[in-house]
């Protein structure tokens, strides 16, 4: 009982500030056009109805956490998944890519850190580039992979998940390389005084001492490649999915149905993040690993 107090506490203080600094914000940012309004309406309200009123503004500066909710509950619970308005189904869109994404990026992922650590030459040439390639910015990246793409006649899911992919086969790139170095020394004399073949070192060493590093940078991998998913929308002039639900909000000064957007975004990392904690547990202990 204590443990999950310990572990609870933490998480709803925390959630608590964030919640009070955002109704503190949220006042602050709507407080000038509140201002105009009522100055041009001849009123002069009290501070309570003033600060009432910067928080229920239909298109606010900063919409306050409950505007967020009620928006964020209706059209998740309240409409039809089929509906152009339904968070479920733009987000399912937008999981539809990051999913694709994240299985193309974990194995080109994979398939580079096998590479790296078993041939010297790609670990001293490829390694630098790999690095390089995550200091290009993923918005100046995405617009050329959807013109070039288009212009061979390939639209729709493809490139939006091949954005995913750059954004997420980096972490797993590294991640793994750490991961099949991370048998000691001894261990690795004792495969080759046992006559272990560089397979045998590979499958029952290396690769064992590597899961708890895979996917721990899995779960990186997956949220950035809903990043990914997010922004490959955006040049796309897409009609569905997460990110074609904050150009739409953008266009029109929607800013509660934005905000909304994203939370149903983080929503959708977190379960992503939990779905794959829980599967490297399972495979952790199928592998004979004792639970922590």
């Amino acid at each position: 009982m204590d443990r999950v107090r310990d572990r609870v506490v933490p998480v709803i203080t925390i959630l608590a500030v964030i919640v009070v600094a955002w109704y503190a914000f949220a006042v602050f940012m709507n407080a000038p056009f509140q201002r105009d309004l009522d100055r041009r309406a001849g009123e002069t309200p009290t501070t309570m109805e003033f600060i009432g009123k910067t928080l229920s503004q239909p298109k606010p500066t900063m919409p306050a956490p409950h505007q967020v909710a009620q928006n964020f509950f209706e059209n998740t619970f309240l409409r039809k998944v089929t509906s152009a308005r339904s968070l479920v189904y733009h987000s399912w869109v937008t999981l539809s890519s990051t999913l694709l994404g994240f299985t193309f990026g974990t194995a080109l992922g994979i398939l580079i850190a096998v590479g790296i650590v078993h041939v010297i030459a790609l670990d001293r040439s490829l390694m630098p580039w790999i690095i390089a390639s995550q200091t290009i910015p993923i918005l100046a990246v995405a617009p050329m992979i959807i013109v070039v793409l288009a212009a061979i006649g390939i639209t729709g899911l493809i490139p939006k998940a091949l954005i995913s992919t750059y954004l997420s086969f980096f972490p797993v790139a590294v991640g793994m390389v750490k991961g099949l170095r991370s048998p000691d020394l001894m261990h690795l004399d004792l495969m080759h005084t046992y006559n272990a073949s560089a397979s045998q070192t590979f499958w029952k060493l290396r690769v064992p001492a590597s899961v708890p590093f895979l996917f721990a940078s899995m779960k990186v991998a997956v949220a950035a490649s809903l990043v990914g998913a997010i922004v490959g929308e955006l040049p796309t002039g897409a009609v569905a999915g997460i990110g074609a639900k904050l150009l739409a909000g953008s266009y029109y000064s929607q800013t509660i149905d934005m905000w909304a957007a994203l939370v149903a975004g983080s929503v959708v990392a977190a379960m992503l993040v939990v779905l794959v904690g829980i599967v490297g547990k399972i495979v952790e202990r199928s592998m004979g690993r004792r639970p922590a």
